[in-house]
């Protein structure tokens, strides 16, 4: 089955992991670095989206919710909807922020942030 914009809604893991995440001008703002599920509503809570450090040192990563992700086939990578100012301003976080609380607090923050629909309403 096949998406709206023509791509399957079923897709590994390993696959996504590593491919370029870029706004809506085409600038590249990074790559997934990996994906949040939610293991009691069998969700995926958000993609974590590596956006800069050097060799993993100083790396912050961002919590983009998964629904606002669309791939795109001409570049290879996914679009998100969001301003260079807005993705500029949100919250990030070190590898161990993204799980505490079980994700909650990464994913309740991305979500107002971006003023995405919570999957879990």
């Amino acid at each position: 089955m096949t998406t709206q914009t023509g791509h399957t809604t079923a897709i590994p893991a390993s696959r996504v992991i590593g491919t370029g995440v870029y706004n809506t001008s085409g600038e590249t703002i990074g790559t997934i670095e990996d994906v949040m599920l939610d293991k009691t509503s069998n969700g995926i809570m958000f993609a974590v989206i590596g956006f800069g450090g050097f060799l993993g040192i100083g790396e912050r990563y961002h919590a983009i919710p998964w629904s606002s992700l669309d791939f795109d086939k001409g570049r290879g990578g996914y679009v998100v909807p969001f301003s260079k100012e807005q993705l500029k301003a949100a919250p990030s976080y070190s590898v161990n922020e993204l799980t505490e609380d079980d994700g909650r607090l990464a994913r309740d923050a991305s979500y107002e942030h971006y003023r995405v629909e919570p999957y879990w309403h």
